[in-house]
Order: C-alpha cells, then structure tokens, then sequence
C-alpha cells in the first residue's frame, strides 16, 4: 500500500481525529500526524449552542403601552404561549404530508421559527407580548370609525392571545381605505401592516409576507414597512429583494429621521444580519458596529438592547473565528443581561451557552464546562425538565464532553435529549433529526459505523420527509453519512451524498458561500483518497478563494486550505508547489493561534515530511523537535482520561 493510503488510514482512525470544531461550520478539523489534510465532514451539534442574531427593536417604541402589556401579561401568561407554540408546531407537521415544494419549503422556515422561539423561550414570549400591544394599540388609534362592541371584543381577545378578531377589524379597515370613495391610504398601510403583525404572531409567514409588502405598496417610503417586508424576504430566502428593501429603509431613516433614531439602528442592523447571513461578513462588520454604537449613545451602555448588539457582533466575529474580539463581547453581554435580569433569567442561559460555545470552539474546556452546566440548570428550573430548550442544553453538554473524548459522559446526555424531544416533539420532528444525528456523530466517533449509519440514516429519513429534500439540514446529513463511507473506504457511496449535498448549499447559499466551501473541500478529500489529483486541484483551489474572500488572507481557515493544497502537491512529488504552501499556512496560525498551538504542530509535522522526502533531513530534524515540544506540553494540559 502505498503512503497516501497509508496516510488516509491514518487520518481516518478515530483516535487520530483532533478535536478542534468550527462554531457554525459542518466541521471537525482533522489534526495531528504526518501531512494531515483537514477534511470537514461530522457535524457536531454546536448550531444548537448559538444563537441568532437578535433585532433591536420590535416594530414601534411601546414603552407609552405599559398599562397594556400589564393586560396582556395578566390575561396571556407564559404557558400559554408555549401551549399556542406546541398547537402551532403540530399544524404545520400535519401540513406536510399534503404540502407541495413550494409549501414545504414554507413550512420548513416556520417550523425554525417555532424551534428558535422554544430555544430561547422567555425572550420570545416577551416579542411576543411586544407585538400584540402594538396591535392592540393600533386598534385603539382606529377605534373612532369601528363599532365599540367590535372593537372591545377585538382588544379582550387579543389580550388572551387570540387574533382572528383584531383581523377581522383590520380586514375591514384595509378595505374601507383601499375601496370606498373615502379611503385613506395612510390608514390602509396601517392596516396592512397590522395584519402582517398579526400573522407573525401566529407564525404564518405566507400571510405576514402578503401583508407587509402591501404596506409598503401604499407606503413605500415608511423604514417600519420596508423593514418589516425586508425581514419576511430575509426569512424566505429572496435576498435580493431583502437588501433592497433594508437599503431603501435605511437611506430614508438617515434622511427624514434623527440619525440617532433607533429606527436607523435597526436598518442597520437588518442590513447586517442579511449580509452575515450571505457569507458577506467584511460588509456585514462595520453596519453591526455602527447600530452597536448607535444604541449605546441613545439607550446607554447597560441597556438590553445593547446587550443583543453585542451578542450580534459577537456572532459574527465567531462565524469568521475571531474568538479574541467575540470573547469580550460575549461576556459584556452576560454581565448586562445578569445585572438587568437577574442570574437564573432565561436570556442569561442564552448568553452563558454563547460564551460556553467560543470557548469550545478554543477548546477552553475547563472554562466552558461550568457555563454549559449553568446554562441547563437555569432552564431545567425555568422551563421544567423535559423542555426542547433543556435538550438543546443537554446536547451542547454532550458536544464538550465528545470533543475530549468523554464519549461514555456524553452518551446518555444526548439519549436523554433524544428521549425529551420523542416524547415532546414526537418520532418524526426534525428536532429529533438532531438528536439522532448528534449520537450518530458521537457513536462514529468511538468508530462504531454500524449504530453510526443506522441513525444517520433515520435522521436523513425524518428530515426529507419533514423539512423537503432540499433543505440545509438534509445537507449536513447527507455530508455526515458520506463521511461515515469514506472512513470505511466505501467511496463509491460516499460520493454521491457528497455531491448532492453541495447541490443543495449552492442552490440555497450561492456558489461563494462559505458553508459550500466546506462541502467542496470534503469532495476533494474524497478524490484525494482515491489519487483522482486531477479532480481535487480545482476543487481545493476553489475553496482557498471562497475562504480568502469571506474570511480574509489570514484567516487559520485560508491556513487550512494551504496546508490541503501544499498535501496535494506533495502526494504527487510537487514539493517545490507545496513548500511555500506549508510556509505560508504556518506563518498564518503562528500569527492568529499564537506559536504553540496543536494546528501549528501539525504543519511543523507537515513540513518536516516534506523537508525529509526533499533531502533535507537536517532542516527537518529541528522542524520536528518543535513540534514535539507543542505536543508535549498540550498533552501536559490537557491529560487523556
């Protein structure tokens, strides 16, 4: 057998498989031993550790609607909008099974809205809360052409959570405005816009998305419309017509309103969260930072709102790996969220878990423990034992103790979230997916491929049938199952879910995107180990550029993809190619990990091969005794069990 496939065998025993995770990426980074390639296939669970990205503002200021909120908490508690939530959840899967394409891509985005509504339960029960007081407002501002007993009814059932007649009563004013001989066209806007208030409220996004763009068909300079219509465009996908929207309400805020105005804040904001969304961060970086700004000079440092600025700039140094700008960021939010809050409030567990995913993603494992911990304990008390957001908690546990090898502490942390989530959800939900996919990742870990393949293949299953074949999630199973084949060699199985899989990224993200840089670089590893050299070339190149464009020239992801270009050309005796490749990944991770880290060990373990098979065993001697010493001393830190 020859060295490369010496070396592929190598790469893939699981006990040579680093540890390193990219946080938001589909990837385990591929450590350690001589010339490894970084290949990106098992998904570990951590998108369930992040959040999204919070908006500033929930529509208008209703700071003046206190009275109101204080009726719609007496008469709208907690549970039930979590009973409302579970009542939804279940229509929407009922829905499937009869839906088209283009329904099931719609209902696939609702059901993520109801899973990141329940991950973060008491902050979007009090959007919640925000929303129906402004429409409750609005109708009190139309009260004088409706009829009092309507109108009463319309408020009361509001109140309880109840919208058919507040919808009633818009209905009928957007007609009186758009129809009769005394319309108003202001008001009709109006009208329009509550009536897309009102379908988000009931998560129905095809309406609200109706709705909001006939607002801003009556009004279309109003930045409240064009936001609300370009956030409904974000959701759905149609990005194009989402930046239009967020730059028009953003040119008009700056115009006709104080610059300081939050409204401007806001836009920005959209902006950003459209352009991270894109794989855009150098455009999305400056817009998060100037509403960062904004706020803190209007609402002063301390405040909320402040709080998920940080936590959306933060983001967005993590999406790129910049973990020493998001750590502070991270933790001034924690510390407003406590001081504000309170230590066992829900949205402190939020930022606890964001703070615990950085440090995992640095391999801090001693540091994110704790806060993971924490984090459970203050939903198991919030929220009861067996809530989704308690298996999500229990999952993000589980993805510490694997990346230290703790598989037998692990296990029965993400059974007893699978076991919540069967119960709760039932079998075919694709938040059972997850769980099935992360004890999948888990079992194939610990090289157990049979028990590995036969979730992996249920999730697959549960996910096409739930979420449509298309969807980013039937990508990560499809990456993850071909990266099961490719460990046992079966490539003729694995190329095909490998192909379909960047299909489906391309489609949904564009060709430049980074997720589909990751798709690209495991079918280069595929070809690389079957010797198809010619066909790895171009794919690995292309990653390079996709990577140095999101991420910038000394990214230690660029590094990687030097590092798999410099093996390359190195398994087809290029050495002279491959030299300044493996001199060019190093100076990047020395210069962003710092000297001492284990990626720095590897390209030293990576150049000395190349150094020895050049002839210069010398120059690879001393290359390797570095390399040693950086092994040595993390083994020192972090002791096997």
């Amino acid at each position: 057998m020859n060295k490369l496939k010496l070396l592929w065998k190598w790469i893939l025993n699981p006990d040579n498989r680093g540890a390193a995770r990219l946080i938001g990426g589909a990837a385990i980074v591929v450590i350690g031993g001589v010339c490894s390639l970084y290949v990106y296939f098992s998904k570990p669970n951590i998108s369930e550790i992040k959040q999204p990205v919070s908006g500033i503002v929930a529509g208008r200021d209703v700071v003046a609607g206190r009275d109101i909120i204080n009726i719609i908490n007496q008469n709208y508690p907690f549970e039930q909008f979590a009973n409302l939530l579970e009542k939804r959840n279940k229509e929407l899967l009922a829905k499937i099974a009869k839906a088209d394409p283009e329904q099931l891509a719609l209902l696939e985005k609702e059901l993520g809205a109801i899973k990141a509504k329940n991950d973060n339960l008491q902050k979007a029960y009090e959007e919640q809360v925000v929303r129906m007081t402004e429409v409750y407002k609005a109708i009190d501002d139309f009260k004088r052409d409706g009829s009092p007993n309507q109108i009463e009814q319309a408020k009361k059932n509001l109140a309880k959570g109840i919208t058919d007649a507040a919808e009633f009563f818009f209905l009928q004013e957007l007609s009186k405005n758009t129809e009769q001989p005394n319309k108003n066209i202001k008001e009709a806007a109006e009208a329009a816009y509550q009536l897309g208030v009102l379908a988000l409220i009931r998560i129905d996004y095809g309406t609200a998305d109706k709705y909001f763009r006939q607002a801003v068909q009556l009004q279309p300079n109003n930045p409240l419309y064009l936001n609300a219509a370009g956030n409904m465009s974000l959701k759905l996908g149609q990005y194009q017509e989402s930046e239009r929207m967020f730059k028009l309400a953003l040119e008009l805020g700056e115009k006709s309103l104080n610059p300081e105005d939050l409204s401007v804040a806001t836009s920005l904001n959209n902006l950003a969260e459209l352009y991270r969304t894109q794989g855009k961060y150098g455009e999305a970086e400056p817009l998060f930072r100037k509403a960062l700004i904004m706020v803190e000079k209007v609402k002063g440092p301390d405040d909320l709102h402040v709080a998920m600025c940080l936590n959306n700039l933060a983001t967005l140094y993590g999406d790129q790996g910049k973990n020493k700008e998001a750590e502070p960021l991270h933790k001034r939010a924690l510390a407003i969220y406590e001081k504000a809050l309170g230590p066992e409030h829900p949205n402190v567990a939020m930022s606890l878990n964001n703070l615990a995913a950085l440090y995992l993603a640095q391999e801090r494992f001693s540091e994110a423990e704790p806060l993971f911990k924490r984090s459970l304990a203050i939903d198991e008390k919030a929220l009861g034992p067996e809530h989704p957001k308690v298996a999500s908690d229990l999952s993000n546990l589980a993805a510490l103790y694997r990346d230290q090898k703790k598989y037998g502490e692990a296990e029965p942390l993400h059974q007893r979230a699978l076991a919540i989530r069967e119960k709760i959800l039932g079998p075919e939900h694709p938040e059972v997916a997850i769980s099935l996919h992360n004890l999948a990742s888990l079992y194939d870990d610990q090289g157990k491929h049979r028990e590995a393949e036969a979730l992996y293949q249920r999730a697959l299953i549960i996910k096409e049938k739930a979420l449509g074949v298309e969807h980013p999630s039937v990508a990560t199973s499809l990456n993850s199952l071909a990266g099961l084949y490719l460990a046992q060699e079966r490539f003729s199985e694995a190329e095909p879910l490998v192909k379909r899989a960047l299909a489906i990224r391309e489609k949904i993200l564009g060709p430049e995107h980074p997720k589909v840089a990751t798709i690209l670089n495991n079918l280069a590893a595929l070809y690389m180990a079957q010797e198809r050299f010619s066909e790895a070339e171009p794919l690995v190149k292309r990653v390079l550029a996709i990577d140095r464009k999101a991420l910038g020239s000394e990214h230690p992801k660029v590094a990687d993809n030097l590092n798999n270009l410099a093996f390359l050309y190195a398994a087809q005796g290029k050495y002279l190619e491959a030299e300044p490749l493996y001199q060019q990944a190093l100076a990047i991770d020395e210069k962003t990990l710092g000297p001492e880290h284990p990626n720095v060990a590897t390209f030293l373990e990576n150049y000395a091969d190349l150094l020895k098979n050049m002839g210069r065993e010398f120059e690879a001697f001393s290359i390797e005794a570095r390399a040693k010493a950086i092994r040595d001393k993390s083994a020192e830190k972090n002791p096997k069990k």
